[in-house]
């Protein structure tokens, strides 16, 4: 009977903190704008002084301006999170604009710390995620001006613009600093370098392959 009673109390503690683990620390003040002067770390930012906070702690301005798209990949992300709005510091949110030449791609990529909802504001986007193992099943739409789509928080997903001229889009995530780890560069552009042995065989591939992928990133 004991045993029964620890292994409900055990349960219930889990179903509490769930909410707590699924989400970055809630605030215990109004805010906590960032104090990116100082060198004492922590998980999140020190606070400033609340006495000299100003309204520009929570402020950015030029989010409506299109973004440079000439590169590689034909995409710009412009996040804003509390690195960039100290006031949504310990607030668990932040947002991005998204910038795509025609057919621009912003590639495969996971946000550790965050779910991502994202709505088109010009163009089409062909978006989707990729399940978790063992089923890697790819769930995919083709989105357009006005429509919404959601990235859940862990899941490798891409967007693609369908048309030949540029489209933009806006993300909200649910973290003040959800982080993003591009597959394809993590993969093959880490340093040093992952063994072209270990890729070789992960990719079962050729190790020639692997080094001609490498070379350019």
């Amino acid at each position: 009977m004991a045993a029964s009673y620890v292994l409900l109390l055990a349960a219930l503690l889990a179903l509490a903190s769930s909410p707590t683990m699924a989400r970055d620390p809630g605030a215990l003040q109004d805010f906590c704008v960032a104090d990116n002067t100082s060198d004492v770390f922590v998980n999140g930012f020190v606070c400033k002084d609340p006495k000299l906070v100003k309204a520009e702690d929570f402020f950015f301005s030029g989010l409506d301006e299109p973004r440079d798209t000439a590169n590689k990949v034909g995409s710009n992300v412009t996040l804003l999170n509390a690195s960039r709005i100290p006031g949504l510091n310990t607030l668990g949110i932040s947002m991005a604009r998204v910038d795509y030449a025609p057919f621009g791609l912003n590639p495969p990529h996971i946000h550790p710390r965050a779910t991502e909802i994202q709505t088109v504001l010009e163009g089409s986007l062909y978006v989707g995620f990729v399940t978790s193992n063992p089923d890697n099943r790819l769930v995919t739409k083709v989105v357009r001006k006005g429509d919404v789509f959601v990235f859940p928080q862990g899941l490798i997903h891409f967007q693609f613009n369908l048309g030949a001229k540029p489209a933009v889009a806006v993300s909200g995530l649910s973290s003040q600093n959800p982080g993003v780890i591009t597959i394809a560069n993590s993969v093959f552009g880490s340093k040093p370098a992952i063994s072209d042995d270990v890729l070789a065989k992960a990719f079962q591939v050729d190790k020639k392959i692997i080094d001609l992928i490498q070379a350019h990133f």
